[in-house]
């Protein structure tokens, strides 16, 4: 790996932390290419994104945390069954096709940021009135879809929880990467057996990553509701195409 391959990785890292801090989203699709170029194997390079992903979904959330924008009750239905959902998937992975997988993630995110941009949005649920039964499913079906792919998938789980489970926009922000921390967890271990991740890439990524997470996850607290809600929907734009061009990669 060459030192120009490096601070390219370090760059875009920092790059992808800032846009993903700020709306709540790791958006390891968009990392993934270029780790893939620069490690020794797809497999390897998958590793060290879903490991640098962990860690940028963990710094930021930390600063949620602080700010009180987790709904740790829905976290506590999400999670479970977006890691069991991901072990799933990563276990049967090579069953599906890959490409036909990714244009349907790249699809939902295209629907998804629309919706966001142009339809007003739903008035938002309570703590307690929050659609817990579709928490669970969203989450179970969306950690499926990522370990089949090898991504966390939190660009899917964000319009679920805005638009199915109800929940606002700032408090879904670090509810969404609070639960991306576990899914990264189970998916590097899902990892190991097969293919060792690319400890460079993961420090190198991760380091440029912290900083990042922590500049987008004070950014949310500076952007009223309609402005986060828009600029998630923008976010999830560019995470299609990034899907979409992907799958043809």
């Amino acid at each position: 790996m060459s030192e120009l391959e490096l601070i390219a990785v370090a760059v875009w890292s920092f790059v992808v932390a800032v846009a993903g801090g700020a709306v709540g989203l790791v958006l390891g699709n968009l990392r993934l290419p270029l780790f893939v170029a620069a490690a020794s194997s797809p497999a390897s390079a998958g590793g060290a994104n879903i490991a640098v992903s962990g860690i940028a979904a963990a710094t930021a959330a930390t600063t949620h945390v602080r700010a009180g924008r987790i709904n740790w009750r829905l976290f506590g239905w999400m999670a479970p069954p977006s890691v069991a959902g991901a072990l799933i998937g990563g276990y049967l992975s090579g069953k599906v096709s890959d490409t036909a997988l990714l244009l349907v993630i790249a699809a939902v995110l295209f629907y998804s940021g629309l919706d966001l941009l142009f339809r007003r949005p739903a008035p938002a649920r309570t703590r307690e009135g929050s659609h817990v039964g579709l928490a669970i499913v969203s989450g179970a079906i969306i950690g499926l879809l990522g370990g089949f792919v090898g991504l966390i998938l939190g660009s899917l789980r964000m319009p679920a929880l805005l638009r199915l489970v109800g929940e606002p926009a700032s408090r879904a922000v670090g509810t969404n990467l609070a639960v991306g921390v576990c899914v990264g967890v189970a998916g590097l271990l899902g990892h190991l057996p097969s293919a060792a991740p690319d400890w460079k890439l993961i420090a190198v990524g991760g380091g440029a990553s912290i900083p990042a997470a922590l500049t987008g996850a004070r950014l949310t607290g500076r952007l009223s509701e309609p402005q986060l809600i828009r600029a998630i929907g923008f976010v999830l734009l560019v995470a299609g195409a990034g899907a979409a061009i992907q799958a043809f990669v």
